[in-house]
Order: C-alpha cells, then structure tokens, then sequence
C-alpha cells in the first residue's frame, strides 16, 4: 500500500508516536493502555474514523492519570495492517479519531506506539511473534526507553490475557483485564474491570502512582 511520507515509522511495522507535549521527569510509572477493546468499542479492524465510539469507563481513567502526572501510552496491536486490510493511513486516522474524543473529554495521551507486525502478513510485516507484538513486551520496553519510566511500578489495562502478558513480561506487577477475571500470571495481579467497583479501584491505584 502506498503511505503518506512523514508517519513517525520507527521501522516498517511499528508506530511510535509522542502526543503531547508534557514532559516527565525520570522514573515514573505510566498507565499502558490497549485502544481497540479497550479504550475504543471494538469494531473488528476499525479502519474508519466516523465508526469509532469510546468505552466511557476509560475517559476518568485516562483523566486521573493526567491529574496524577501519570504518562499514558497506548500500546495496540494492529494486524490489519500486516493483512492488507488497511495502511498505516487508515491507521493514522483512526488513531487521530480516538485521542480527538479523548480530548474533548480532557483525557490526554501522552504516547502511541502500534505493532503491525503479523505472522499472515504480507512482505516486510510478514513476522512470526515479532518482539514488538503482545504478548511479547516490546512496545512497553520501548517506551519505557523513550520516556524513561518506572515499570515495574506502571499498571496496564486492556480486553485480552494477551495484553496482561506483555505487562507481566515488562516487569509490571498490576494489571486490570476489562470485562475478565482475576488471576496471578508469574508475578503479575490481575483484578477484573466489569463494573464500578472494579473501575474504583483502579482509579485509587492510578492516584497512588
């Protein structure tokens, strides 16, 4: 697929991408956050702006870690691209969508970073359990880096065990797994978030970041 020339491509098949402009100081824990599922109704590779709607559980908790000086980083799997289904493109505009809602609603993210790596793909993104694709903790790891973060300290939410093992595998130790269970995975607690309560503890651990 062709692409636009200035997408910020660290390598063929990984978006990372700084949105804002808040500088952190060195070693905080930062709020990882899965988007489609999670952050976004999932629409099975959302590819259209006009169709995105977001879960409304995710904006105080967005919110929260922004009054808490909590970065916030999106870290999503994308294999629609590595499929054909859509180009980083389609992707740029529907990631623009989501922080735009997110916005309006004073929730700031703080980085994106977005793995279209996939073992059915095509060419370059053909890649079989690519270090940067949940369940492997690359995406984390790298901004960790670029940020400098504490993760040991950082928490993750998102829809899928996928997500809770790339927390786990980065060195985090909690973890919230929208509409799950709760359970340990090697050193990582997992809590469920289904309802107010769940949602209120979340919001008391992101407070004591």
């Amino acid at each position: 697929m062709v692409e636009s020339a200035g997408l910020p491509l660290a390598e063929p098949g990984l978006w990372v991408e700084r949105t804002s402009a808040t500088a952190f100081p060195v070693g905080r824990p930062a709020l990882f956050l899965d988007r489609d599922g999670t952050i976004n109704v999932d629409t099975d590779y959302p590819s259209d702006p006009a169709e995105i709607a977001l879960r409304p559980q995710m904006l105080p908790v967005i919110e929260t870690a922004n009054q808490v000086g909590a970065p916030v980083v999106i870290v999503t799997n994308q294999s629609g691209i590595a499929r054909g289904y859509f180009g980083w493109d389609a992707f740029a505009a529907v990631n623009r969508g989501v922080l735009d809602l997110l916005a309006r609603s004073n929730a700031v993210v703080d980085m994106v970073l977005a793995c279209g790596y996939h073992e059915k793909g095509t060419g370059a993104l053909a890649v079989a359990d690519h270090p940067m694709r949940k369940p492997n903790p690359g995406m984390l790891l790298e901004a960790g880096r670029r940020l400098s973060l504490d993760l040991e300290r950082s928490l993750i939410v998102g829809d899928k065990l996928a997500d809770m093992e790339a927390g786990q595998r980065a060195g985090l130790e909690r973890g919230w797994l929208v509409d799950g269970e709760g359970s340990t995975m090697d050193g990582l607690s997992v809590l469920p978030l289904r309802n107010a309560t769940d949602l209120g503890g979340l919001l008391t651990a992101i407070r004591s970041l």
